[in-house]
């Protein structure tokens, strides 16, 4: 199933893990640290309003304020997307709403990580890998849409029970996005 599709049928939880998750594994791109969006998972995972745990994480990650974290033409592209999703995050998590960040969450990742990625992404755009198209993917991006596709199967799977593990792989790409943030910026320095 396409990541498209599975946009398409997830539930509430699942597009706010979704989103949160693709914003959780750009945190780098901000300047924040490992535990500033922990709140909003507590929220996901308790059924709890996220509103107050959101403008905590913008306070802290500076939103609508350029962090200048990455420097460079596409490090500063893919900065720019990360803050959109910080900053157009739903103060509910409202069926409508939260489909829309869910979704737009999902290519702003997609290109974040196309811009990042050393390698070539062959396909004229991310659409063409949230359909389905893996030809000539670049890595990064490769690793990115498993990553997508894994949240909203664990949620759609596992429900609520699902949010542990789908947390698991968000810390996995945030630190490999760190990792490939750390290497641009000693590449140039």
């Amino acid at each position: 199933m396409s990541l498209v599709e599975l946009i398409a049928q997830a539930d509430e939880r699942g597009l706010a893990a979704s989103g949160l998750a693709c914003l959780d594994r750009c945190v780098p791109l901000l300047g924040g640290d490992d535990l500033v969006l922990r709140p909003l998972w507590a929220s996901l995972a308790d059924g709890s309003d996220w509103s107050v745990g959101l403008q905590k994480a913008r306070g802290a990650l500076g939103a609508g304020e350029e962090t200048g974290a990455p420097a460079g033409e596409a490090a500063g592209e893919a900065e720019a997307l990360a803050r959109r999703m910080l900053d157009a995050a739903p103060e509910s998590q409202e069926a409508a709403g939260i489909r829309l960040w869910a979704d737009a969450c999902s290519v702003a990742s997609l290109q974040i990580h196309r811009l990042l990625d050393p390698a070539e992404d062959a396909a004229p755009s991310v659409d063409t890998r949230r359909e389905g198209g893996t030809d000539g993917m670049s890595p990064l991006v490769a690793a990115e849409l498993r990553r997508q596709v894994t949240v909203l199967e664990l949620l759609a799977e596992h429900g609520p029970a699902g949010l542990r593990r789908a947390l698991d792989v968000s810390t996995e790409g945030r630190r490999v996005l760190r990792a490939v943030v750390s290497r641009r910026a000693r590449g140039r320095g």
